[in-house]
């Protein structure tokens, strides 16, 4: 492949999760080349947000990786697995009510 030796490329599987009737994507990745947490990376998602690294799962197959993200988002609410929106002036809306 003619691919930069620091890029990385996967291959996605992509599953819609609906909690409280609200969607969100979780896509699964496939290391093809590249530096990845493992062989497979689930990645919770709104298209152009993703979920915190901390709510994302990984595994040596597809179905680990998934369960893993499954694992770790279970009980949350969807809000909950996204960064919080950071204001112009660098302040959280959880610093604020401070």
């Amino acid at each position: 492949m003619e691919l930069n030796v620091k890029d990385i490329l996967t291959r996605v599987t992509r599953y819609n999760l609906i909690r409280n009737g609200r969607m969100i994507y979780i896509d699964v990745h496939k290391k093809i080349q590249g530096n990845l947490a493992a062989d497979y990376i689930a990645v919770p998602n709104l298209v152009n947000i993703i979920a915190e690294s901390r709510h994302q799962g990984a595994g040596s197959t597809e179905d680990e990786a998934l369960s893993d993200c499954l694992k770790k988002i279970k009980g949350l609410d969807l809000e909950d697995l996204f960064p919080k929106v950071v204001s112009k002036n660098n302040t959280s809306e959880s610093d604020k009510k401070s």
